[in-house]
């Protein structure tokens, strides 16, 4: 779910989490995202394609 853009609010909820902290430390280990964002982030920063 958390791939898929759902809110981890809503994932807490949906397994009966009173808060997030559980979810975020138990359930949540979603690389991904944050390699994608970073390679993303790293393109616009150095610009995709260019040569040295």
């Amino acid at each position: 779910m958390s791939d898929s853009g759902v809110p981890l609010e809503t994932i807490a909820a949906l397994v009966g989490h009173a808060g997030t902290a559980v979810t975020e430390k138990v359930y949540r280990h979603q690389l991904r995202p944050v390699i994608t964002k970073g390679a993303e982030t790293m393109s616009t920063v150095f610009g995709q394609g260019r040569s040295a």
